[in-house]
């Protein structure tokens, strides 16, 4: 859906207007960009993957003009965009788009400030509904995994005590499952949770979705015994078992409350596994 911005909800501006004088956009030749070090970070490892990602799926979609300010020797100084300039002479690129600002080194400074720090970061789950419109593969099979299973990946941030039935927001979790053990084993997970125990709310949590994911790909066999797991599982509970986790812990590791539930419920589960074995062998 398609909505026009409204600036209605926000508080006027107090401060004086001075914008300085308006940008103009121009295309300008790589060869007359350059890098003041004094204020510009370094390209790190980090920095190094971003450029080698622009480059190796660059598009001009996604290229948002450079932002440049004049300085001696009719060369331009980059405030904004050094990663994505050098992603494109590594396509053999001589030119980019550029806007053209007029300002100072110390303005140069301030505007590679501003621009780098008043930035709202995107959270995981709006990159992921991002990429789901934009008709990314691995996207497009991960809602295909939640929607069979009744689980919606919400796009604000929710305090899991909030979260309804079917709620998520581990847009992480269900990824790694689905890289390391394929979308059937990530599916009978997300259905432990959604079809017992009244739908859990706010027992999606990525410590839970892979735990249940490392026991089911160990055990094959009770991932293949679907309606027999989604019984036994009816009667295990996620509140108590998250409680004796973290009971008496300030803090708990991501790892550890995967690992210490992983356990719980592999143990939980061979256990009534074994009992409906020795059963039938009666």
């Amino acid at each position: 859906m398609l909505k026009s911005l409204n600036a209605d909800r926000f508080a006027k501006p107090s401060s004086g207007f001075a914008p300085g004088p308006a940008p103009v956009l121009n295309w300008i030749d790589i060869e007359k960009l350059t890098v003041d070090d004094q204020y510009q970070r370094g390209i790190g490892r980090r920095g190094a993957i971003n450029i080698s990602q622009i480059a190796e799926h660059f598009d001009w979609s996604k290229f948002a003009p450079v932002i440049v300010a004049p300085v001696e020797g009719g060369l331009f100084a980059i405030v904004d965009g050094q990663h994505r300039t050098t992603a494109a002479m590594l396509r053999g690129l001589t030119s980019v788009p550029c806007q053209l600002v007029q300002a100072d080194r110390a303005q140069q400074a301030a505007a590679y400030a501003a621009v780098n720090g008043n930035v709202t970061k995107t959270t995981h789950t709006q990159l992921f509904h991002a990429r789901l419109a934009a008709g990314d593969e691995k996207a497009n099979a991960i809602a295909a995994i939640c929607s069979a299973a009744e689980v919606k990946v919400i796009r604000t941030n929710t305090a899991q005590s909030n979260m309804k039935v079917g709620q998520t927001s581990a847009v992480g979790a269900l990824t790694r499952c689905y890289d390391l053990y394929g979308g059937g084993t990530l599916l009978a997970a997300l259905k432990c949770i959604t079809k017992t125990a009244d739908g859990n709310p706010g027992y999606l949590r990525s410590t839970i979705i892979e735990a249940l994911c490392i026991v089911l790909d160990r055990h094959s066999d009770w991932q293949s015994a679907d309606a027999l797991l989604i019984k036994y599982m009816e009667k295990f509970s996620f509140p108590d078992a998250w409680g004796a986790i973290v009971d008496g812990r300030d803090q708990i590791f991501p790892n550890t409350a995967k690992t210490d539930m992983a356990d719980r419920l592999e143990k939980y589960l061979a256990r009534k596994f074994s009992q409906a074995s020795k059963q039938q062998a009666a």
